[in-house]
């Protein structure tokens, strides 16, 4: 019989709890909207109302969790939340092994994707692999010869706090997803008549959704600001580039969803900040596992402690 694993993903608005094989595909899910007001108490509560089924229907080997923010990855431990109360200094590990008898994995969410997409998406094949979320924040990973890559104790690859400038501006400041939606709507103010204003009208948050619909519109507003993330992300890649050599970089995470012409725009961008004895640089990609990225990682995660 083959044997069955556990994936989590605690995320600032969304948690999985899925079923896998030894190969990571996925089996069985239990998906839940996060509720900030109930903090990690009420996450925890979430996973811990959903484990007994999937534990008695899957008899699981291992358990596996990709969280949203830094834990040390040795001892199962997090650190803190960057968006959720009631996380810091967690013991989630031991917590999790008390809630099933299983051996448990704990590591960062981005680190997770990015051991997903390295062993079963975009990444596949490739070494070593980077991989970008541009979400609520802007995190990264690194895998090495088919690891994630910790660097000396509490590093990570942590590609959304390089800096952009001496004053202390941040990749996260500019591409993260609060950051574009915040840049299009004081463009919008100064471009009323431009389609991408039209299409976030009357929205309060995630502006950057419209800018898919606009680009295909041909709006030059829309195509300005891709380009302006776009230049600012491969600036802050660009040091990647010359320092880790990744063979790829996979870009996900929601504002990754605008598609070809945010991959495009990058990988343009990438290449004038690349020095000439590296070019053409890494191949830039679009993630393969969508919102499966964490999930399918924590699963390879789950794996690694009983093989």
């Amino acid at each position: 019989m083959q044997r069955s694993f556990i994936g989590i993903e605690i995320g600032g608005t969304k948690l999985q709890l899925v079923a896998g094989d030894a190969d990571a595909q996925i089996t069985a899910r239990r998906r839940f909207t996060v509720d900030k007001a109930h903090g990690g108490a009420g996450i925890r509560e979430q996973i811990a109302g959903a484990l007994p089924e999937l534990l008695k229907t899957t008899q699981p080997s291992a358990v596996g969790v990709g969280f949203g923010g830094p834990v040390d990855a040795a001892t199962g431990q997090i650190c803190c939340s960057h968006q959720i109360e009631g996380w810091s200094e967690f013991p989630i590990g031991e917590w999790l092994r008390g809630l099933t008898s299983l051996p448990v994995a704990v590591d960062n969410d981005a680190n997770a994707a990015a051991l997903g997409e390295a062993k079963r998406g975009a990444g596949l094949g490739r070494n070593p692999v980077f991989y970008v979320t541009l979400g609520s924040g802007v995190g990264g990973g690194l895998v090495v010869d088919g690891r994630i890559y910790h660097g000396a104790k509490p590093g990570e690859a942590e590609i959304g706090h390089v800096r952009l400038d001496r004053s202390g501006v941040i990749v996260e400041e500019r591409c993260a997803g609060w950051a574009v939606d915040r840049k299009i709507r004081a463009a919008c103010q100064l471009e009323p008549g431009s389609a991408l204003a039209r299409l976030t009208a009357g929205t309060q948050h995630g502006e950057a959704r419209a800018l898919a619909p606009a680009l295909t519109q041909g709006d030059p507003l829309a195509q300005r600001i891709l380009d302006e993330v776009a230049d600012d992300l491969a600036f802050g890649l660009s040091h990647v580039t010359q320092l880790m050599h990744p063979e790829i970089i996979v870009i996900g995470g929601g504002l990754s969803l605008v598609g070809e012409p945010l991959r495009v725009a990058v990988a343009n961008a990438l290449t004038r900040y690349v020095m000439e004895a590296f070019a053409p640089g890494p191949q830039v990609v679009l993630a393969g596992l969508g919102e499966d990225a964490v999930p399918v990682g924590a699963l390879i995660l789950a794996r690694t402690t009983v093989s």
